[in-house]
């Protein structure tokens, strides 16, 4: 499969964009007194809703790399295409 120069963009775009809203998001959940038992940021053991969030973010993280990736090599092969 070939993937046009429009859709690599497209596809680099989304990974950046992964990379730039899920960190931020991380910081919120670890803030946030209900990642934690005692409800004080930072004290106690983590709880559930931090481990979730952690996952979610973990995933997200990951494929959004991947479809970054995809978008990289995609404009890097439509870039040795010979144009007819």
């Amino acid at each position: 499969m070939v993937l046009s120069r429009g859709w690599s963009l497209f596809l680099v775009g989304v990974g950046v964009w992964t990379w730039v809203i899920w960190p931020r998001f991380a910081v919120a959940i670890w803030n946030d007194p209900r990642a934690w038992s005692a409800g004080t940021v930072g004290e106690g053991s983590p709880t559930s809703f931090l481990w979730v969030h952690a996952l979610l973010i973990a995933a997200s993280l990951a494929v959004g790399t991947t479809v970054g990736v995809l978008g990289v090599r995609g404009w890097l092969a439509s870039r040795r295409r010979p144009t007819a």
